[in-house]
Parts: C-alpha cells; sequence; structure tokens
C-alpha cells in the first residue's frame, strides 16, 4: 500500500498560537533587572509552561538567561540542542541510577533533594550538584536538620535553593521563610543562593540573593500587582470560523442545550475547544474578539468547537479570523483557573500551529 505524499505540507491550520517573542526576552531582562546584584535564570519545565521549549529557550538564551530549570530528566535532553548542559538545573533530582548516568553521560545538574539522592549522587563521584531545603512548603528539599549529615557536607554544591510557598500573597510566611533560609546557608558550604520565583522577585531584594527562577512571569503572567505594568502578553491565540448558520428563536445551541436563542440570530462555530486547551471554564460569560467587536460564546465548550454570536458581527462568514482574548491575569479571573494552568494545558493542537 503506496504511503501518501506530504511533499507539499499539511493543510493550514484553523487556529494558532502565536508567540511573541521580543515579550518574551522583555519579560526576562526586566525580571533580571529586578533581581538587583543577582541574576535571573529561567523555569522552562513543562515545554515553555506550554509555549514550546524550542521557541523559547534560544530566546531566553539569546536574552542573557544563563541557567534554565526543568523538573524532568526527559525535559533535559530538549534543551541540550540549545545550551550547554551545565546550565540545566533538574529540580526532581537523581531518583534512580539511570538518572544518575544520564546526568554523568550528559553534564545536565541535579537538584538533590534528600539524603537518599545524596548518597546516590556522592556513591556516582559527586560532580557540581544543586541542593533544595525546604523551609516550610513540604513538597521537595532536604529538612534544615538534615544538612549536617556526612553525605550533604561532601557534596559540591553551587546553588543553594528553597522555595517560597507563598510568595504571590501578602503573608506572614514569606519572611519566616527567608529568615529560615538565611539559617539554613549558615550549615552548608555552596557557590551561589537562590530563593525567589516570578512572585518572590516582586516581594524585593532582600529574596534576590544570587540566582533568581522566574517562570510565569517569563510567558505573560502577573502573580503580583508589582509586576502588572512590566510584564508584557507572550501569547496570543486565534481560531477561525469554519461554518456560519442561521438559528430561529427557541432553537438551542451545544450539548445539554444550555443554550436556547430568545430570537432568530446568526451564529458561528469556530475551530477551538477543550482540546486545545479552551477550558469549559472559561466558556462562563466569554467573548471572541474581532475588529474591536465582542462575540460572545454560546452554549458549553466542545472538545474541539465553540459556537459564538455573530450579531454585532454581520460582514463575518468561513474562514474569518478571531481573537481569542489570552491576557492571563484576566482570564484566571474571568475562568477561576489559575495563570499557570491556563498556559500548561494548552493543546498540542494549538501549540503545532
Amino acid at each position: 500500500m503506496s504511503r501518501p505524499d506530504f511533499s507539499l505540507g499539511l493543510p493550514p491550520p484553523s487556529h494558532r498560537l502565536n508567540i511573541d517573542t521580543n515579550a518574551l526576552a522583555h519579560n526576562w531582562r526586566a525580571l533580571d533587572r529586578l533581581s538587583v546584584s543577582g541574576t535571573a535564570g529561567a523555569a522552562v519545565k513543562a515545554d515553555c509552561y506550554g509555549l514550546g521549549t524550542d521557541t523559547c529557550v534560544p530566546v531566553l538564551r539569546d536574552a542573557g538567561a544563563a541557567m534554565f530549570f526543568v523538573a524532568h530528566w526527559s525535559e533535559a535532553a530538549p534543551l541540550l540542542e540549545h545550551v550547554r548542559a551545565d546550565q540545566v538545573a533538574v529540580l526532581h533530582g537523581p531518583m534512580t541510577g539511570a538518572d544518575v548516568e544520564f546526568a554523568r553521560a550528559t553534564g545536565a545538574v541535579p537538584v538533590i533533594n534528600s539524603l537518599d539522592q545524596a548518597r546516590r549522587w556522592s556513591d556516582a563521584g559527586g560532580a557540581t550538584c544543586h541542593l533544595m531545603v525546604d523551609t516550610g512548603i513540604n513538597r521537595l528539599g532536604l529538612a534544615v536538620g538534615d544538612l549536617s549529615d556526612p553525605s550533604v557536607q561532601s557534596l559540591n554544591i553551587d546553588v543553594f535553593m528553597s522555595h517560597l510557598a507563598c510568595a504571590d500573597e501578602d503573608s506572614s510566611m514569606n519572611a519566616r521563610q527567608l529568615s529560615a533560609f538565611r539559617e539554613a546557608s549558615g550549615k552548608v558550604r555552596y557557590k551561589r543562593l537562590s530563593l525567589a520565583n516570578s512572585a518572590g522577585i516582586a516581594l524585593g531584594p532582600d529574596y534576590a540573593f544570587d540566582v533568581t527562577r522566574p517562570g510565569l512571569a517569563l510567558y505573560g503572567g502577573v502573580p503580583r500587582e508589582e509586576l502588572s505594568g512590566t510584564i508584557h502578553q507572550v501569547a496570543h491565540i486565534e481560531a477561525a470560523i469554519i461554518q456560519v448558520r442561521e438559528i430561529s428563536a427557541g432553537e438551542c445551541v451545544g450539548y445539554n442545550a444550555e443554550f436556547q436563542a430568545p430570537d432568530s440570530m446568526r451564529v458561528g462555530t469556530v475551530s477551538l475547544g477543550y482540546a486545545d486547551g479552551f477550558l469549559r471554564a472559561r466558556g462562563r460569560d466569554f467573548a471572541l474578539e474581532h475588529g474591536g467587536r465582542q462575540l460572545p460564546l454560546l452554549g458549553k465548550v466542545s472538545m474541539d468547537m465553540i459556537v459564538i454570536d455573530l450579531t454585532l458581527a454581520p460582514d463575518l462568514t468561513e474562514g474569518d479570523w478571531l481573537k481569542v482574548p489570552f491576557y492571563l491575569p484576566v482570564a484566571a479571573q474571568q475562568s477561576a483557573v489559575s495563570q499557570y494552568e491556563l498556559l500548561t494545558v494548552l493543546g498540542h493542537r494549538l501549540r503545532a500551529g
């Protein structure tokens, strides 16, 4: 059986994600300036928060970022096409012997989170590593009391770090963690210190230390009001109308017939759905835009489609492109979905488009 010839390329998609690389570079530089005496790294885990490693990492590198944080070892390999291995930090650390072998073979640097990981890394030769101490979030990281263990004391630590639990809030826990981190830093030898994420950078210079680890704010998120005039939108979504129809008064739209037309009206089906990261939670009281006109969504979001009211845009028809509002602080407030989730749930089809 002969295979189809794709030499002419695939048909163009009917929705697309546009990445403003200038805004991405601007955001890193702004966060680097706010890091004061320190320097900003870049959290690029989860495929750069859903926006694409191959698109974002070269931009961040060229803007000046020199340290890149991923969660899993599987995320490290794609970065090695763009940056030096010793610039890649793997936050989950060496959980298995295979992780250790990968780190030693490539030069990617593990973040040690437990005594078991410390011993595993030391037994393999004890090359440069980073070390996470828990100061109150109780996720990954060594307890402060474990820092005196010989397996930790023997480590060759580049960055000694912890993670803030409430940096996006005006919480007394921020100061408690800062104090605990300063105290813990006196118990081990290291080259650099790191505490602040995106929101932590906005807390001020006391939290900056040597390396900050912005993630959300790089990609257009605004975790604290102090950053609202500084961070630029990076991700822009558009989707095309794929069908227009007239419906009569009393007719319903979408699953469960949640919308019933009060009068005859013109509606458009748009190529976008929850498989593309446009969640049902965003459907309530939501509107797409064209030329400044608001086009309300009607009924439930489907996997691949939404339906909009075209009453204010009688000129629009199949093939016309619409703007999908995606300024993260507003989208999060409108949907009650966090800015982090809105980014990371973007579907493969939308990213591929």
